[in-house]
C-alpha cells in the first residue's frame, strides 16, 4: 500500500482517487475550493463534475496543501494545465526528495512552450516527476469501464511505481520512457479535437472526421519527432489512441466546445457553455508557436487558431484546408 495524494478534485482527480483507493492505497484529495471539499466530505460524490460516482468514506478531503503532501509517496497533480505552475510553486515548500509527482493533466504552457513535467521539474527540483495519460475519460474510469493508459518517466523504476499503484483488472497501465512524446500527443490532440467538434457542429460526416483524425496525428507526429520524441509513441495509446477518443467521445469537452463553435458560438460562449476547462483552447497558441519554432507545417492547428482567436468562421477554415495546394501523402 502506498500513501497518495491527489492534488486537484476535478472529474479526473476524483476518478483517479477512486482507482487508487480500490487498489488499497491510502488516499487524500486536496482542492483549493473550500465548498468543493465540503461537498466531497458530506456527500462523498462530486455532484457537479462526476455525478453518480460514490467515493469511499475513508478518503480524506482537505484544503490544507501541507497536510495533503507531507508523508505521501505519490502526489497526483490533477489541476487543469493552466494552474500547473502556480500549484507547483505552492507545493514546493512541502515536497521532500524521493516523493513522486505524477502529472495527469495535458497541456503546454503558452508563454514558455514548456510541457507540464518540465514546469514541475523546474518548480520542484526535489521531486521525481512522471506523467500518466492515454484514452481515458473520467466518466468511464469512475464507473469502472476497462481503460488503458501509459505511465511515463525518465527513470524506469519511477514509471513502474506509478504502474503498480494504479493498475488493476479494469485500469491497465503500460510504461514508457518517452515523456516528451506522451505529453505532446496528450496536449496537441485536444486542439485537433476542437476541429473534429467543429466538423460535427457544421453537420459534416464520418469521412470528414476520419480525415481530421488521420491528418491530425500526422501533424502531431511531425512536430513531436522533430522535437525528439519517438514515432512509436504517436502511434500508440498516448498518440492516436488519445486522439481517437477525444475526437469521438460524448464526454470530450474539447469536441463539445468545437461543436458549439461549428454551430456559431464564439470561443468564449462555447467555453462558458461547457462549464469546464477546455484544454485545447489553451494549447492551441502554444502548438502553433512550436510549429513555427521547429519549422513544421501544421495546417489544421493553424486554422483552429484562426477560428479561436481571429473570429474566422469554422466553415471557412474547413474550406481553406480542402483547397490547399495538392500534396503527396507519401513520397
Amino acid at each position: 500500500m502506498a500513501k497518495t495524494a491527489v492534488i486537484g478534485a476535478g472529474s479526473w482527480g476524483t476518478a483517479l482517487s477512486l482507482v487508487l483507493h480500490t487498489n488499497g492505497n491510502d488516499v487524500t484529495v486536496w482542492s483549493i475550493v473550500e465548498q468543493e471539499v465540503q461537498m466531497l466530505r458530506e456527500k462523498h460524490e462530486h455532484v457537479d463534475k462526476l455525478p453518480g460516482v460514490k467515493l469511499p468514506e475513508d478518503i480524506t478531503f482537505t484544503t490544507d496543501l501541507k497536510e495533503a503532501i507531507e508523508g505521501k509517496d505519490y502526489l497526483i497533480l490533477a489541476v487543469p494545465s493552466v494552474f500547473t505552475r502556480s500549484t507547483a510553486k505552492s507545493m514546493a515548500p512541502f515536497v521532500k526528495k524521493g516523493q513522486v509527482i505524477v502529472c495527469v493533466a495535458k497541456g503546454i504552457e503558452e508563454n514558455t512552450l514548456m510541457t507540464l513535467s518540465d514546469i514541475v521539474e523546474q518548480e520542484i527540483p526535489a521531486a521525481d516527476v512522471a506523467v500518466m495519460c492515454g484514452p481515458s475519460h473520467a466518466e468511464e474510469v469512475g464507473i469502472g469501464l476497462p481503460t488503458t493508459v501509459v505511465a511515463g518517466a525518465r527513470k524506469k523504476s519511477v514509471a513502474e511505481g506509478v504502474q503498480d499503484i494504479f493498475m488493476n483488472e479494469v485500469f491497465r497501465v503500460y510504461t514508457s520512457p518517452d515523456v516528451l512524446g506522451m505529453e505532446l500527443g496528450g496536449s496537441l490532440k485536444n486542439v485537433i479535437a476542437l476541429a473534429a467538434g467543429m466538423a460535427d457542429g457544421l453537420g459534416y460526416g464520418d469521412n470528414t472526421k476520419a480525415a481530421l483524425i488521420t491528418r491530425g496525428i500526422s501533424e502531431i507526429s511531425r512536430l513531436a519527432i522533430k522535437m525528439g520524441a519517438n514515432a512509436e509513441t504517436l502511434s500508440g495509446l498516448t498518440g492516436i489512441g488519445d486522439l481517437i477518443v477525444t475526437c469521438e467521445s460524448k464526454h470530450s469537452r474539447n469536441r463539445k466546445a468545437g461543436m458549439l463553435m461549428g454551430q456559431g458560438y464564439t470561443m468564449k460562449q462555447a467555453m462558458d457553455e461547457v462549464k469546464m476547462v477546455v484544454e485545447g483552447v489553451y494549447s492551441a497558441k502554444a502548438a502553433i508557436a512550436l510549429a513555427r519554432k521547429y519549422e513544421v507545417a501544421m495546417p489544421i492547428i493553424e486554422e483552429i487558431n484562426h477560428v479561436l482567436f481571429d473570429d474566422k468562421p469554422a466553415k471557412d477554415a474547413v474550406r481553406e484546408l480542402m483547397l490547399r495546394d495538392r500534396r503527396e501523402e507519401h513520397s
